[in-house]
């Protein structure tokens, strides 16, 4: 099966406020995609929903052959065993020392014992520069280094699909290049699929094998990051180059000022 991760014709809402509309989106083995768009357009929906956090009102996600929707409560807790997650913000534990952060699914999700655990989390902290942190607490470490403690947590397991919810938020430029470079070599050296949300298209497009990008809950284009910097689609070219005017309004829709404030325009 070429595709991890599979989405066919899905829709989601919160309520009466549509999210999502018809996607599709196809996942392949060994990969980086990047999902990206405006803030709102359903990027962080989508890791939901393959999570099995929410389920769509119709369509279907499946992993690695499995419909999420139609799994019970072993089976989610199954399947999310082989996906590993990094958070906006890194989500560490905060009375938990690095190590222990990091040792944390190792423990709850396995019988090994502690002298195994120990090399493990080493190999893992070690793999993102930071075993000699170890005991240190996450108060004690900066916002970079956290964000590799959390990438450290996310492979512990070796996981086959690891998601990623804007990774490169409020990162220096340093650390921002750095958690990218952290991110392709890892998915390559565990022969991992990774989903990369991000509004960051530098970094992201340096990484990604294929992007897909999300407006008002549809997919608008998709493809290689040089094709995305050689579209002509109005909303892609508006995003890649960061452009104040196009399909994504900045006002949020509906009465305009002067209505608000109850002005009325002066007759001629």
């Amino acid at each position: 099966m070429p595709h991890l991760v599979d989405i066919r014709d899905l829709h989601f809402a919160y309520n009466d406020r549509p999210i999502l509309s018809g996607l599709n989106m196809q996942f392949e083995r060994g990969k980086v995609i990047a999902v990206m768009g405006g803030s709102g357009s359903g990027k962080t929906t989508v890791l939901r929903l393959i999570g099995g956090q929410i389920c769509a009102q119709s369509g279907s996600v499946s992993v690695d052959g499995q419909e999420v929707a139609a799994l019970d409560r072993t089976g989610l807790y199954r399947l999310r065993r082989s996906m590993g997650m990094l958070f906006q913000h890194g989500a560490l534990f905060t009375d938990l020392s690095v190590f222990d952060n990091v040792a944390f699914p190792l423990r709850e999700h396995t019988s090994l014992p502690e002298s195994m655990i120990r090399d493990l989390v080493l190999m893992k902290l070690h793999a993102v520069g930071l075993s000699n942190a170890a005991s240190l607490k996450p108060a004690q470490v900066s916002g970079g280094m956290a964000r590799r403690v959390a990438l450290a947590r996310a492979i512990a397991l070796d996981p086959p699909l690891i998601m990623y919810d804007e990774p490169f938020a409020g990162l220096d430029p340093i650390s921002m290049g750095m958690t990218a470079n952290l991110i392709r070599k890892l998915n390559d050296a565990l022969g991992s699929t990774s989903i990369l949300v991000s509004h960051d298209v530098h970094e992201s497009f340096l990484i990604a094998d294929t992007v897909y990008f999300l407006s008002q809950g549809k997919i608008v284009a998709h493809g290689t990051p040089q094709q995305m910097r050689d579209s002509d689609d109005p909303f892609v070219r508006q995003f890649v180059n960061a452009q104040p005017d196009g399909p994504v309004p900045f006002h949020y829709p509906g009465r305009s000022i002067g209505e608000q404030l109850g002005l009325r325009e002066r007759a001629p």
